[in-house]
C-alpha cells in the first residue's frame, strides 16, 4: 500500500478486510449433534463484541482506540480493553453490538465508524464468546471523545503494528488444564501515562493486527485450548 495518498490507501484497506471471512466458530453448539432434544441448551456461552476502531494516525500509521477501565469496576478494573460488552436481546447483530457499547462508553457515534468484517471468535476465561468487530474511523476530527464515568477512566489509542513487534513486550509462561500457554504484555507511554495491553485485548489484538498487515507477529504465540462442555 506505499505510496499511495492516504484515502486511496484506506479504500483498499476497507476492500481487503470486507472480504475477510472468519473461521466458523468452535464456541457456538450445535443442536444437530445433540443426544436428546433441546440438549443444545445445555451448554450455550454468553456472547459479548468488541470494536477494534481503526484510524489514521497524523503519521500516515493505522491506529487502534483503547480505554482504560474505571478503577470502580467489579471486574477487570483499571485494564486496558477494547469497547465492548455483553450483546442485548434488541441487538441486530453482533456488529450492533460492538458499536452500541462504543457509544455508551466513549460517546462514538456509529454513523463515524464503516464496519468492514468480522474476525475469529475468542473465548475468555470466564467462557464468554468474544467477537472482534473491525471499524474504519475515516474522519477522526470528527471523533469527539465523551467517557461514561460509571465504565471508562481514559480513552487513548495506539499504532496497531506494535502488536506484531518485539518491541515492548515481555511476555510470561503459565500452565492451567495441563497446558502451557503464554500471555503478552505490551506496555505503551503516551503523554506521561502508562498503559499496558495484556491478556484477551492483547490476544485479539495480535490476530488483528496479523490480519490487516498480513504477517505473523515476530514472537512466538502459545495459546490456551478450552476444552469445552460437551452435549
Amino acid at each position: 500500500m506505499e505510496g499511495k495518498e492516504p484515502a486511496t490507501e484506506m479504500e483498499a484497506l476497507i476492500q481487503r478486510l470486507r472480504l475477510h471471512r472468519p473461521p466458523p466458530s468452535p464456541y457456538a453448539g450445535d443442536p444437530s449433534t445433540a443426544a436428546t432434544p433441546n440438549a443444545g441448551e445445555l451448554f450455550k456461552p454468553r456472547r459479548a463484541a468488541v470494536l477494534i476502531c481503526l484510524f489514521r494516525g497524523s503519521a500516515g500509521e493505522l491506529r487502534v482506540i483503547l480505554t482504560k477501565r474505571s478503577s470502580s469496576l467489579s471486574t477487570h478494573s483499571g485494564e486496558v480493553a477494547l469497547p465492548g460488552g455483553k450483546v442485548d436481546e434488541g441487538d441486530a447483530d453482533d456488529a450492533a453490538t460492538a458499536l452500541r457499547e462504543a457509544k455508551e462508553e466513549i460517546g462514538m457515534d456509529p454513523c463515524l465508524v464503516t464496519v468492514v468484517t468480522s474476525l475469529e471468535h475468542f473465548l475468555s476465561k470466564h467462557l464468554l464468546v468474544v467477537v472482534p468487530i473491525v471499524g474504519i474511523l475515516s474522519d477522526i476530527e470528527g471523533f469527539k471523545p465523551v467517557p461514561n464515568i460509571h465504565e471508562v477512566d481514559d480513552i487513548f489509542d495506539v499504532p496497531l503494528e506494535m502488536f506484531l513487534k518485539d518491541e515492548n513486550r515481555r511476555s510470561e509462561e503459565r500452565e492451567r488444564m495441563g497446558q502451557v500457554f503464554t500471555i503478552q504484555y505490551f506496555d505503551y507511554e503516551k503523554e506521561n501515562r502508562k498503559y499496558v495491553i495484556w491478556g484477551l485485548t492483547a490476544r485479539i489484538l495480535i490476530h488483528a493486527a496479523s490480519i490487516v498487515y498480513q504477517r505473523p507477529p515476530d514472537f512466538v504465540e502459545r495459546r490456551l485450548q478450552f476444552n469445552l462442555p460437551k452435549y
